[in-house]
């Protein structure tokens, strides 16, 4: 089973699917051990389901479910491969033989997911809160995609909606053919208990008194009761009424309506699936939550006021919604932040929103957009059930064999802090926890875990280690489900096993993930240093050369693409700021967190495809400058833009309108085919990228020249080859040079 097989089966892409047998040779191969895994991977009506609830090992310190890498006794007892316990069989399991296992026990059910009987008390709950200081025509087209959005909803679903300006107001559903609303300031900050109190009615708060009378639920009504009147309200909402003076920002009071909404929910269904949608146009000018000042000689805040320390309402903003993504992710509840607006709207101060419950983070140009409009609705995708294929309330249980412990996970979501007995002392990004909690799941959400190899005694050869992801989570259809997916890796102290065993793509993403973690602790030349570093010790470590002999370098395939992947990643926007705002950075950073290894490749290094008359089908092309050529047309995916990129003979023949002349049937053919390839890029991709259709000399080929390799730019010194690209960043072949040099001279 090759790397991309296991991960389109099980979800899950190991940078080593080997590992080291002991802690010192761990220490020594650079990049940790760790794997992406996908919880709700989709496989269609391929993946195993069972309608019952599954069997547990009984050592209380495991708990791990039974599964294919599990021996049977004849006896009626199972062996776990975890722990070596031995657990007794359920009785309708007694007489098991190959010819009648269970479904569990199947080789191909190393991934399965089980229907538990354990009743979902509530559908999932929607609740929409949106900014109302936006021009009309903004305003429309957010108002369009939400009544379109209701229909993609289950009709259980339980809606709510809330709107704010320079006020914040709760609409009241359950007032027939009456629009009531309630009022809150949007300068102040209320605690929950204030927030019942003033909608007239006291907490109750946790399932176990759902029974009880709670008139703060007439927020929160099924869709097929009142979606009329919501369509009818959301269809009268008008813009914010308050006055804005000249030299004025709109108040608005965007940390004051996110707080009421996540204390409403938390009042209301606190432990239950639910989702806040909250729609920005533009920056919260209102403490709490402030993010600028009202008045437009303030500037807003830029990554340099950020690390000099200027930017004054930034730290205070920050705590502000980490404390509130704290009580969304205790209640169970995820928040989605969705921006339209050409200016910044807050995203980076507001981004724990997101990144702790497993919410969406879109940044768009304006409502009015194809990319916010498809891109919002593509949330409600649905599998061949006709169920929504999103997750609701979700955590991950990580179980190992003795010889791993989990060094932590690296993604949206917040650790549970449980101190298992397989929890390492040595963390990586979220540490501390075998547990995680994700308050929404989807198809996308993938996680980097790590691993610390605890063994310390040498292990016989083709040891096996094991690796159990339990992940328990409210199914949209409303059962409460676990998708349990167990692997194993063999244990080698044999360095060329281990070599052979190494995804350079996986492990490049795997890093990416690491050195975004650390850039927001750490200043990013330090990053930059520490990830060279890494970068130098692998290539000592796995390449062949002898010392001091530069031309003596020589990388195994399995790593041989590695330092260009590093190469692209120093360059990308996630580690280079400058020309991003703040706010960009955030979104960025955030898809590259959420994302599997291919996509995340893709955003890495971009693909490059070139068409041309004389080719019979498009062909790869490296990332560089060389491969601008006059005749061509190249297509960029960068993952956030899809660009067609036409060569100056191209672009000519275009301009005269050949393709229209039906002797140049062949051109026009040509002209088609990049964006025939481009829709099939545009399917399944969320976002939706931003399409672009240029040419040489155009203002928008500079998204092309930003991303090339500059083999040929203006200081070097053969530019007879392909395009001149103007900048001072070094070459791909310079910086391999480089980096060749500090190997064999055993620099660090």
């Amino acid at each position: 089973m090759d790397f991309e097989e296991a991960e389109d089966i099980n979800g899950v892409r190991f940078a080593w699917n080997s590992f080291p047998s002991t802690k010192a040779e761990a220490a020594k191969i650079v990049v940790p051990t760790g794997v992406f895994y996908t919880p709700l991977k989709y496989r269609g009506e391929d993946l195993p389901v069972a309608g019952y609830d599954p069997c547990y090992c009984q050592n209380p310190q495991c708990r791990s479910i039974l599964n294919p890498y599990c021996s049977i006794d004849p006896t009626g007892f199972w062996i776990c491969p975890l722990c070596g316990n031995r657990s007794q069989l359920p009785p309708h399991y007694q007489g098991l033989t190959q010819d009648n296992l269970p479904l569990e026990l199947r080789p191909d059910a190393s991934t399965i997911e089980y229907i538990t009987a354990k009743p979902v008390q509530q559908p999932p709950i929607f609740c929409f809160v949106v900014d109302l200081c936006q021009d009309e025509d903004n305003l429309n087209a957010m108002k369009e995609t939400l009544i379109i959005s209701l229909s993609y909803l289950p009709s259980n679903a339980l809606v709510g909606l809330i709107t704010y300006g320079t006020m914040v107001q709760v609409y009241d559903l359950g007032t027939d053919g009456v629009n009531r609303s309630h009022i809150f300031r949007g300068d102040k900050e209320y605690l929950d208990k204030q927030v019942a109190d003033m909608l007239n009615k006291p907490v109750v708060a946790q399932p176990a008194q759902m029974g009880m009378a709670n008139s703060l639920q007439r927020f929160f009504l099924p869709l097929e009761i009142v979606e009329d009147q919501l369509t009818t309200t959301l269809e009268n909402l008008s813009a914010d009424p308050w006055p804005v003076a000249h030299g004025d920002r709109s108040l608005r009071c965007t940390g004051s309506a996110i707080n009421v909404a996540t204390s409403l929910l938390g009042n209301t269904y606190s432990g239950f699936g639910a989702r806040i949608f909250l729609f920005s146009a533009g920056l919260c000018t209102l403490n709490p939550g402030m993010i600028v000042g009202n008045k437009l000689r303030e500037p807003i805040r830029s990554h340099s006021d950020i690390d000099k320390d200027n930017a004054k309402h930034y730290k205070k903003a920050v705590k502000f919604y980490d404390a509130i993504a704290a009580r969304a992710v205790k209640n169970s509840h995820a928040i989605d932040l969705f921006g339209g607006c050409l200016d910044q709207v807050g995203f980076l101060e507001m981004k724990q929103l997101c990144s702790k419950t497993g919410g969406v983070l879109l940044l768009t140009d304006a409502f009015t957009t194809s990319i916010f409009k498809q891109s919002f609705l593509k949330l409600f995708v649905k599998d061949f059930n006709d169920y929504l294929q999103m997750g609701f309330n979700a955590t991950l249980d990580i179980k190992t064999s003795r010889e791993l412990k989990v060094s932590g996970l690296i993604g949206h979501a917040s650790s549970l802090n449980s101190k298992g007995f397989n929890v390492s002392e040595n963390e990586v990004g979220i540490g501390g926890s075998n547990q995680f909690k994700m308050c929404a799941l989807s198809p996308q959400h993938t996680y980097a875990i790590f691993f610390d190899v605890a063994n310390v005694a040498p292990l016989p050869p083709n040891a096996q280690s094991y690796i159990q992801f339990v992940t328990h989570y409210q199914h949209s259809s409303g059962t409460y489900r676990m998708r349990v997916t167990t692997v194993s890796n063999i244990l080698t102290g044999d360095e060329q096993i281990l070599a052979q065993s190494f995804d350079q793509e996986a492990a490049a993403v795997l890093m990416a993930r690491v050195t975004l973690f650390k850039s927001e602790q750490d200043d990013g030349a330090d990053v930059l240093r520490w990830i060279d570093r890494m970068l130098i010790k692998l290539c000592q470590k796995f390449a062949d050369y002898r010392k001091d002999v530069e031309e003596s370098f020589r990388l195994h395939p399995q790593f041989a693409l590695f330092p260009q992947f590093i190469y692209y990643l120093r360059r990308s926007q996630f580690l280079q700021v400058f020309n991003n705002s703040p706010d960009e950075t955030a979104f960025y950073r955030h898809i590259l967190m959420t994302e599997d290894t291919n996509n995340s490749l893709i955003m890495i290094q971009p693909t490059l495809t070139s068409f041309g008359l004389d080719l019979e089908e498009p062909e790869a092309v490296l990332l560089d400058s060389v491969s601008i050529k006059d005749d061509r047309i190249l297509l960029l995916d960068t993952f956030f833009h899809i660009l067609i990129f036409h060569g100056r003979t191209i672009a000519q023949w275009r301009k005269a309108g050949y393709q229209d002349q039906e002797e140049y049937e062949d051109f026009r053919r040509l002209l088609e085919e990049p964006k025939l390839e481009a829709g099939e890029l545009l399917v399944d991709r969320f976002p939706l990228p931003r399409f672009i259709d240029t040419e040489e000399g155009g203002s928008q080929a500079r998204f092309l020249y930003s991303k090339l390799n500059p083999s040929t730019s203006y200081n070097s010194q053969d530019v007879s080859r392909g395009a001149v690209v103007l900048t001072d960043d070094v070459s791909l072949q310079v910086f391999m040079s480089h980096l060749q040099k500090l190997v064999v001279s055993g620099s660090n």
